[in-house]
């Protein structure tokens, strides 16, 4: 159970937090693959009906492996996060627990853009999930700066000011993905692989405008 603070300054230790974030990550990524599992391919009598049904199953895979992806992506930027930040407060841990509501939603944002892909709201909801989750690890890493000698006293606050600025790349593109998901559904998560050039470009266009 996570202590009480004392008094509003106190600040806990980050490995009972990175613990438990770890663990409901790994819970999500494990559950992805139950919509696999649990998928009948019916009665099959040759080779070539196997090949066929797995074929069918291409929507399946290819949402299975896209929030796979995302979650590791995710994980990653929690894992970058946590190489500097040293110490939370009660706003980090509350942020930090509405990221992991909706990362451990991603199974269930998953299966139904599958299933319901026809629909509007099926295409929306996985993107939505992502979009909340990427906004509170923004959230949550701005809150850091703002107590940066505090909690994030090995880092400068240029520097962390620029990783700040290199977030908003990917919760940019998350909107993006939202705005495109109802025309497109996930092909729309493509717009992904623009994000390294997106965090280049806000992090050296941060350092410019510094006198």
């Amino acid at each position: 159970m996570i202590r009480q603070r004392r008094h509003p300054a106190a600040t806990q230790g980050t490995s009972r937090l990175e613990a438990f974030t770890d663990g409901v990550f790994a819970i999500a990524a494990t559950l992805l693959v139950l919509d696999l599992t649990s998928y009948t391919l019916g009665t099959i009598t040759s080779d070539a009906e196997m090949w066929s049904a797995l074929a069918g199953m291409w929507e399946l895979f290819f949402n299975f492996v896209l929030s796979f992806v995302l979650l590791c992506l995710l994980w990653m930027t929690h894992v970058q996060q946590f190489e500097h930040v040293a110490r939370v407060d009660a706003t980090i841990v509350w942020l930090n627990s509405g990221r992991l509501l909706f990362i451990v939603l991603v199974p269930f944002a998953t299966s139904l853009t599958t299933e319901y892909s026809e629909w509007v709201a099926g295409r929306l909801l996985m993107p939505v999930t992502f979009f909340f989750a990427i906004l509170c690890s923004y959230l949550q890493w701005m809150w850091a700066v703002r107590n940066r000698e505090t909690m994030m006293p090995d880092l400068s606050d240029a520097d962390a000011k620029a990783y700040g600025r290199g977030a908003v790349s990917a919760l940019i593109i998350s909107a993006a993905v939202v705005v495109l998901a109802p025309l497109i559904g996930s092909f729309a998560f493509a717009l992904f692989v623009f994000d390294p050039v997106g965090t280049r470009l806000f992090r050296g266009r941060g350092d410019r405008d510094t006198p």
